[in-house]
């Protein structure tokens, strides 16, 4: 049965668990008061998610498995980009089966994602449009992309104000046959870019730096440790994530860090856990730095958090691209 949700959000760990069916790990860049938008519809076959936020941020998700389909902004902004490659108001991506990428957002962000069961993307509209291995850049013709916009941003505007046509099985059925044309209009048509070797190259870096810190995800990790666990230098790694992260390695395992302690806190019982035992834990030995940068991130005090009440968290499924 065709319906939609829409939720929002202040908090980014908040924000990233409702990205259900997807693993995602989102690292806020900046200070600032976060606040994130999810409007999520489900039509018969395609889902539509449109995803709004406002602080700079580093987004590693993997798509979700069985279904294939395309990300693109939905509205103006800073710079936005996938796997190193620009996201712009001209090109969409094209999600493969299982990919993963670093997203990385240098401010306030819209973005829109459409998706479909594999088995349905491929034989979609007569032609094959089966998911890539790996995440395509697409450049449609103007008046097929500025279609797609259009119809996005309509059935996210229903969903909002008026939740009761979606609902309706005969409207659902109509509007979600015009989004399969509009999509099928990019893609069929649409310029397919190229990547690098070196490219592919800095992807696979990627891929391994992420497994690593995988490996271990409550624990501190080091540059040392993870160039030789991946087999590269640190100039390499330094390169791969200044490309694709927008800082070096040091900087974003910094932030990491800060956020896992963050997270920790959040969780813990205020009269089981201290700072001090949370802090070390995510390896940092000098306190009153620690309590400088978190409160510098975060715009308050660890203490702050860790006695701050839990909050419900809304149950929504969404996939982020």
């Amino acid at each position: 049965m065709p319906s939609s949700a829409v939720c929002k959000f202040t908090d980014p760990d908040d924000y990233t668990a409702a990205i259900l069916g997807t693993t995602a790990e989102l690292t806020v860049t900046e200070r600032g008061d976060f606040a994130a938008e999810i409007v999520r519809i489900e039509l018969y076959r395609m889902v539509v998610t449109r995803f709004r936020e406002t602080l700079p941020r580093v987004l590693h998700r993997s798509h979700l498995p069985g279904r294939a389909g395309i990300s693109f902004r939905v509205e103006p902004g800073p710079s936005l980009l996938m796997k190193s490659v620009e996201m712009e108001a001209t090109n969409l991506i094209r999600l493969g089966e299982n990919d993963e990428a670093h997203q990385l957002s240098n401010g306030q962000a819209s973005l829109g994602v459409m998706s479909l069961p594999v088995e349905d993307m491929a034989s979609l509209g007569g032609c094959d449009l089966s998911p890539p291995g790996d995440m395509l850049s697409v450049i449609p013709p103007p008046t097929a992309m500025a279609r797609l916009q259009r119809l996005h941003a309509a059935t996210a505007h229903l969903a909002e104000t008026a939740p009761e046509i979606i609902a309706n099985p005969d409207a659902a059925r109509g509007l979600e046959q015009a989004l399969l044309e509009a999509m099928v209009d990019c893609l069929g048509k649409g310029a397919v870019g190229e990547d690098s070797v070196a490219q592919r190259q800095h992807e696979l870096i990627m891929r391994r730096f992420h497994r690593v810190l995988e490996e271990q995800p409550e624990q501190p990790s080091y540059i040392t440790e993870i160039c030789s666990a991946i087999g590269v230098s640190e100039r390499t790694l330094q390169v791969c994530c200044q490309e694709q992260l927008g800082m070096g390695p040091k900087h974003y395992l910094l932030l990491r860090r800060l956020h896992l302690a963050r997270r920790a806190l959040r969780a813990a019982a205020p009269d089981g856990t201290t700072v001090t035992d949370i802090a070390t834990r995510y390896g940092f030995w000098h306190l009153g730095r620690f309590a400088g940068e978190y409160r510098s991130l975060f715009a308050e005090a660890p203490t702050v958090t860790l006695h701050r009440q839990p909050e419900q968290l809304p149950n929504l499924s969404a996939e982020i691209g």
